[in-house]
């Protein structure tokens, strides 16, 4: 069993893949899924047919599965969260409410960083006082950083940039 940090509300993507990953591994991240239909009531009948207690039991047991699996996420999303967010969102009642609640708020400033990591990249200058593999493993890690926010930098561009951020002399 992978056991995940607590999330304090920063390095959300982080977070969010690990929980996925998790989540997918104990088969059941389906919960999330917007497609999923409610499962219908075994009782109800269609053109006046009675449903069969054998289709009955299953979907019942399917229903159960289902719930167990809810209850479950739920349990695993709120379990890996630090006390402070804990409080803040154990109120909630579905995984998905929960799940759609922190995309929401920590997307939201996720972004104003991903502005932030652009600008520093746009920004970065080689300078002749530190060494240059230094500079440039610095400049390697904005990139790999940018890259992980699903950015795509285009190779000639990113030579044209490195070209422009060598000092002048």
């Amino acid at each position: 069993m992978m056991k995940l940090d607590r999330f304090d509300g920063n390095n959300f993507a982080c977070w969010r893949d690990k929980t996925m990953f998790l989540l997918t591994s104990l088969k059941i991240s389906y919960i999330l899924d917007p497609n999923l239909m409610p499962i219908d009531d075994p009782t109800s009948t269609t053109e006046g047919v009675e449903p069969s207690a054998k289709n009955v039991e299953k979907v019942n047991k399917e229903r159960k599965k289902c719930d167990e699996d809810e209850l479950l996420y739920r349990g695993h999303i709120l379990n890996t969260l630090s006390d402070r967010l804990y409080d803040s969102f154990t109120g909630m009642k579905s995984a998905r409410e929960i799940w759609n609640a922190l995309k929401f708020k920590y997307k939201a400033r996720e972004h104003g960083a991903n502005k932030y990591l652009i600008a520093k990249y746009f920004d970065f200058k080689f300078v002749n006082t530190k060494p240059l593999l230094e500079q440039v493993h610095e400049l390697q890690v904005l990139i790999n950083k940018i890259r992980a926010l699903e950015i795509d930098i285009l190779e000639s561009f990113q030579v044209g940039a490195i070209f422009g951020k060598l000092p002048s002399s």
